[in-house]
């Protein structure tokens, strides 16, 4: 059922309910009902509110050894702790690696050794083990290697280093072939061969199934009388650094990662982790962050140093225990995201020309483009153009380095991991919702034509089935803080657990104008007398964007988008981030 009679909104889609019930649709709903209703709306199950409302460890925590080679690997990683070997830990350039090299590093430092973390540089290494870094690592002492937020598709890398004396140990999440690559343990939700109890939590990011690999070691180490003499770990203080790559790595925010998130977040008030607390402050963030901080604040800086500086800042500023070193790293990876912001933009401007508008998946290349930005561009534009997008930077060998996100319903990640078996990728993999590749120049056109064939129809169909899912619709009175302090009770909001979305109006616009970077800023009144302030961000260009600008002072219409707070002022005020319209006459 169409909420507002909308069939056809200005964005060309229809708007919908999500399954409320009608007295939430009409707003009638407060305090917990309204809670109720956005649990169950999201997916909770009836018999699961009170988990749901706020969730623990405790509650959603499954017993670590349902996983294939959890065991083998606690197990491992505890001969080494109790014998004192030398650890490198080999982790992914982005925030999921980071915080996942970052969250063993230091429970490995708690339990007496300190291991040495491995980030590889993305220009000259790329993405993932190779052998020559592995055979460095093992040449230089180390006699287990744990790789991080990476592995499952090393096959090579690992085959070349088998006999050189180090055991290797991965903790991934990312899509596996039936067959896995040579390795003492390979822990991985996402493994064909998983229980179906294991493979329940295929959603949880890399640093969440480290977490359960520390609580794992714990675990063994207890059991051998490891800590008769000496205090266990409080992983629980690892949490703030779960719920960053968790979030950073657009992982569903349901069930165990929820958990994770929320009590993260708690954790992460609290300024316990000196690096983190450092990152708060250089962020320029005067209160304690939110699950949207972590994604849109803190996560692009410390993926900064990964694009454009040395991969391995975040890394280091997340383990370092010195105030002092803490914000000189913070303060640089707060320099390197502005110059990512410049590469960035200037990248988007040429993809921009390059995009055919036939496409269902949409692949773009450019010589000369910065690798380090080619996953953010792809997201810009999928979000525009609500298609596939693959930005493929080439360097001046003719090598193709890529970056994918997709859209609800297309499975990119085992689109590239097929392109790879047909012979067209030099090495290509991810999950769902992206996936990055390695690719000769001259197949470039040859994969375009591939993944429109086999994805042209579920794009077509992920298309067709769009449509804006609402939850309320209110009075031009009803954007309140109180609204939001209410909708907010429901959160964290994210991936797979998205934040409530309200329509609100009918309204006339009292003023219109562009700012910032081609941000609209509207004014808006509706019939009751109540005013709001609407803003719809980066739209200038966009057919929202010109009908907002373009609207007639008589014509009424309904705006659709996310109630949030803005602080700026001496007191608090609600405010309508716009997503779509629709014209109410």
């Amino acid at each position: 059922m169409s909420v507002l009679g909308v069939t056809r909104s200005i964005l060309g889609q229809p708007w919908r309910w999500r399954s409320l019930s009608a007295d939430a649709r009409d707003g009638a709903l407060g305090g917990d009902g309204l809670l109720v209703q956005l649990l169950l709306s999201r997916g909770c199950p009836p018999d699961a509110i009170d988990a749901h409302r706020t969730p623990s460890i405790r509650h959603f925590m499954p017993d670590p050894s349902i996983f294939r080679d959890m065991d083998r690997a606690a197990a491992r990683l505890a001969d080494a702790v109790q014998a004192g070997e030398q650890v490198a830990i080999f982790g992914d350039y982005d925030v999921d690696g980071a915080t996942s090299t970052a969250l063993l590093a230091r429970v490995l430092a708690d339990l007496g050794l300190i291991a040495r973390p491995y980030i590889p540089d993305r220009l000259l290494e790329g993405y993932g083990p190779t052998a020559a870094a592995l055979a460095r690592l093992a040449a230089e002492g180390a006699s287990l290697i744990l790789t991080v937020d990476c592995g499952a598709q090393a096959f090579d890398a690992f085959e070349a280093v088998r006999d050189n004396g180090a055991d290797i140990v991965v903790v991934d999440h990312h899509k596996c072939s039936s067959a896995l690559p040579p390795a003492h343990a390979l822990v991985n939700p996402n493994r064909l061969d998983e229980a179906v109890d294991a493979a329940a939590h295929g959603h949880l990011a890399a640093v969440g199934m480290c977490f359960l690999l520390a609580a794992a070691l714990v675990r063994t180490l207890r059991d051998r009388g490891f800590f008769a003499d000496r205090p266990e770990p409080k992983l629980i203080d690892l949490l703030d650094l779960v719920a960053l790559g968790t979030v950073a790595d657009v992982a569903q925010l349901r069930g165990l990662n929820r958990a994770f998130v929320t009590q993260g977040l708690k954790v992460m008030a609290g300024r316990r982790n000196i690096g983190l607390s450092a990152l708060i402050e250089a962020s320029r963030l005067t209160r304690a962050p939110t699950a949207q901080d972590l994604g849109f604040a803190l996560g692009p800086r410390i993926n900064a140093g990964g694009r454009v500086g040395r991969a391995d800042l975040g890394t280091r500023l997340l383990i370092t225990t010195d105030p002092d070193e803490a914000r000189t790293l913070a303060a640089e990876l707060d320099r390197l995201n502005e110059e990512r912001r410049a590469i960035e933009a200037a990248v988007q401007v040429e993809a921009d020309l390059r995009i055919d508008a036939q496409a269902n998946v949409v692949l773009v290349w450019g010589r000369g483009w910065h690798p380090g930005v080619i996953g953010i561009v792809a997201g810009r534009l999928k979000e525009r153009l609500g298609r596939p997008v693959v930005v493929v930077a080439v360097d001046e060998h003719g090598i193709g380095k890529g970056s994918g996100r997709s859209i609800t319903g297309v499975d990119l990640g085992a689109a590239i991991m097929a392109a790879r078996e047909h012979g067209l990728l030099v090495a290509g993999g991810g999950h769902a919702m992206a996936a990055g590749l390695t690719i000769e120049e001259a197949h470039l056109p040859a994969l375009a034509t591939f993944l429109n064939e086999r994805l042209s129809d579920t794009v077509t169909r992920a298309r067709e089935d769009r449509a804006l899912l609402l939850d309320a619709v209110l009075a031009p009175g009803g954007v309140t803080p109180a609204l939001v302090e209410s909708l907010e009770v429901g959160g964290p909001y994210g991936a797979g657990w998205p934040a409530p979305r309200v329509a609100a109006g009918p309204f006339r616009l009292v003023k219109v104008d562009i700012v910032g970077n081609g941000h609209i800023r509207v004014i808006a009144a509706g019939d009751d007398g109540r005013s709001i302030k609407a803003m719809a961000f980066r739209a200038a260009d966009t057919d929202l964007g010109q009908a907002l600008l373009a609207c007639p002072p008589h014509r009424r219409l309904w705006l659709a988008g996310r109630a949030r707070l803005d602080d700026w002022g001496s007191r608090p005020a609600a405010e309508l981030h716009v997503e779509d319209a629709a014209w109410a006459d």
